[in-house]
Order: C-alpha cells, then sequence, then structure tokens
C-alpha cells in the first residue's frame, strides 16, 4: 500500500513540523506552557492543544463534550467556539499530561498517514467541519501545524525552520490567495500590477496583475512599471497573512514602491486565516 505521490509533500511537512512542536515542548518547565503566544488568550499550552486536538478529530475520535465559560473574551465567533473547545479541555493538563498526549497522537496520526491508500480527490470531513478533498485537507494540516510551530517559537524565543517543508507548503498556499486579496478584498483596478518581492530563508517574486474585467491573475515574471512594490522579508510576510501582526506594527520592514493608498488597502485586507 503506497501514499499517492501528490500527497506525500503534505505528509512529509505535515511530519516535519510536528516534530519540531514535539522537540520545542518536551524540555519545558510546568510554567513556561502557560507563556503567553501571538494569539490572543492563547499560551504555550493552548497552541499545543488546539493542534493535539485537531489531529484527534482527523484521526476520528469524537469531539470532547465540554462547555466553554463564558468570560473567554477572545472567543467572539462560531469557528472560534469550535476550535476553543479543544483547548479549554485541556487547560488544567499538567506539562507530563500535554507530553503524554502529544506523543501518543503523533504515533497514531503518522501510522495512519503511512497507511493512506485513498485518493488525492477522496472527500473528507475537515477540522472546520467542511467537506473538503482529501489533498487539500492535508495541505490545510501541514500549514496549519507549521504555522503554529513559529507561533511556539516566536514564544519562547527559539526562531527556526523558516525554509523547512512547512514553511514551503505555506508559502505555495499563502501565495495561491494573493489574487483574491488583491482583486475581490482591496478590489484593486482594472490594469493594476501589485509585485510581491520576498527576501530571507525563502525567497520568491510574484506578481498579481487585473485585466480589463477585474479578474486577477499571478506568476513570478517581472513587471514593468507595475502599479505597486512590497518587498519583505519571509518572516514577515507570513505573519501578516496569517493575522499574526498588524501592518502598522511592522510597517518599518515593508519598503513599498508605487501607490501607496492601493498599498495600505491590501495590506489591510492581507491577512487570510481567520
Amino acid at each position: 500500500m503506497t501514499v499517492h505521490p501528490s500527497l506525500q509533500p503534505s505528509i512529509d511537512a505535515w511530519t516535519h513540523s510536528i516534530e519540531a512542536i514535539a522537540e520545542l515542548v518536551t524540555s519545558l518547565a510546568e510554567g513556561e506552557w502557560n507563556k503567553a503566544t501571538c494569539l490572543p488568550g492563547w499560551s504555550v499550552r493552548d497552541v499545543v492543544s488546539h493542534v493535539i486536538g485537531l489531529e484527534c478529530e482527523m484521526l476520528g475520535d469524537p469531539r470532547p463534550i465540554h462547555t466553554l465559560p463564558r468570560d473567554l473574551y477572545h472567543v467572539r465567533t462560531e469557528s472560534a467556539r469550535r476550535m476553543e473547545v479543544q483547548v479549554d479541555v485541556r487547560r488544567h493538563h499538567t506539562a507530563p499530561e500535554m507530553l503524554s498526549e502529544l506523543e501518543y497522537t503523533v504515533i497514531r496520526r503518522s501510522r495512519q498517514l503511512r497507511n493512506e491508500s485513498r485518493q488525492p480527490d477522496a472527500v473528507v470531513r475537515s477540522p472546520l467541519g467542511e467537506d473538503r478533498s482529501l489533498e487539500f485537507v492535508l495541505q490545510q494540516r501541514a500549514f496549519d501545524v507549521w504555522v503554529h510551530e513559529q507561533d511556539l517559537r516566536r514564544a519562547l524565543g527559539k526562531p527556526g525552520n523558516l525554509d523547512s517543508p512547512g514553511a514551503q507548503v505555506t508559502r505555495d498556499l499563502l501565495v495561491k490567495v494573493l489574487p483574491t486579496v488583491v482583486a475581490k478584498r482591496t478590489q484593486a483596478p482594472a490594469g493594476s500590477a501589485v509585485v510581491f518581492d520576498v527576501s530571507g530563508a525563502l525567497e520568491f517574486l510574484r506578481t498579481v496583475r487585473i485585466d480589463a474585467q477585474g479578474n486577477a491573475t499571478i506568476d513570478g515574471s517581472v513587471s514593468l512599471g507595475p502599479t505597486v512594490t512590497f518587498a519583505l522579508d519571509w518572516d514577515v510576510f507570513h505573519q501578516l497573512a496569517c493575522g499574526r501582526v498588524r501592518p502598522t506594527a511592522v510597517a518599518q520592514q515593508i519598503k513599498i514602491d508605487g501607490d501607496h493608498g492601493l498599498a495600505a488597502g491590501i495590506l489591510n485586507n492581507f491577512a487570510v486565516t481567520p
């Protein structure tokens, strides 16, 4: 039984990132699990709980029957409530309990992925409760786990893996939504060309072009006389796109050439994760 070749990169990326998370938290003292992350209301323990909970759902485990406290200020939507249940149910778990569950979940999920025999277009239920293709869901899990690995690294002061397999899956998914950000969310005018020149651990250049009908395409070629050019580091790019920082907080780390009004609109619509 072999895993379909188009699924393997996402599985490899997921494996690399979740093993990195396990390595990051294995030696933490009890108090370090309570360190705040950039995610409102979530500590290091909460981020790890979230990862464990969603992987348990991918394994088909029943969701916990749990009533959330009413004073969780950061829970404002039904989607956030759904995510919070897996987190809040583990809020009083000790470090050894967290490590034990993480290790057991990784073993079970790794075994499941090694034995994955379905086709990429098989329809599966995602942790968000949506029916999506298996290929998409595995890409999303690799993306989610890498982004949370980075959340933990920033909270713990241990940077790394900005060019890992998970980072590459994340880059590819974020690049795919750039046309939506520029054309639909920001409604850039027809004839616009918006260039993203990203440097650092993962270097890439992408140009989003808006045609006469307002439709967007994206490619890796240089644009002559672009409407806007953004030059920024990959670490800043992914934090902006994943809603980890506000544009004003990293304004000094972004070089903008061209139409500053359009640039501001794009940056204000740049976050694509809930």
